[in-house]
């Protein structure tokens, strides 16, 4: 009974499809128009309540501090600045064990490049943790080794796999090693 009821309101005519269409539109539009406001006023709302929290749980009444200042330690193009302390490092508060292996200071730098793995970069990083001579290196043990790696932010185990440690040994006798010659010829 109903779809013969509905069979007599279909539309015949492209006039008729048309105005359907547009009811429809219509009350899309309503609809839509509606969600807008009705979702507009409900984050008003919340965004309200958060700067309202915000407000509370942030104190802004802090007094400037007196005599903290932050240090430059490097340029706008990388170079490391020169901090004054003339390369002493403090052997006390550092994390490596320099009774193991040594202390060493800049003015017994020895060349670590001549070390496979170890560039510039690195062997600024190492003169910055107070390693300097081959010496040093020949004497790591396995703890100091993970602990110079960790400081200088290396890839885990690369000391172990390129064997620092055997190199060191062999340049500090004044030796040489593969890597060493290569570097020698070139230069």
């Amino acid at each position: 009974m109903t779809l013969l009821f509905l069979q007599n309101l279909a539309p015949v005519s492209s006039w008729e499809y048309f105005v359907v269409f547009l009811l429809g539109f219509g009350c899309f539009l309503i609809g839509w128009i509606f969600s807008k406001r009705s979702t507009k006023r409900k984050y008003k709302k919340l965004l309200e309540e958060c700067e309202s929290k915000k407000a509370e749980i942030i104190n802004t009444n802090y007094a400037p501090s007196e005599g903290v200042r932050a240090r430059k330690t490097r340029e706008r193009s990388g170079k490391a600045v020169d901090s004054g302390n003339s390369g002493v490092i403090d052997t006390e508060n550092s994390p490596l064990n320099f009774d193991s292996f040594g202390v060493a200071d800049a003015s017994q730098k020895d060349d670590l490049k001549r070390i496979k793995g170890v560039g510039p970069f690195i062997e600024e990083k190492l003169n910055l943790i107070g390693i300097f001579t081959f010496d040093q290196i020949s004497k790591f043990t396995p703890e100091d080794m993970q602990t110079v790696t960790e400081l200088i932010s290396f890839f885990p185990g690369r000391i172990e796999r390129d064997d620092w440690k055997g190199q060191a040994a062999v340049l500090k006798k004044g030796g040489d090693t593969d890597f060493s010659k290569r570097l020698s010829s070139k230069g």
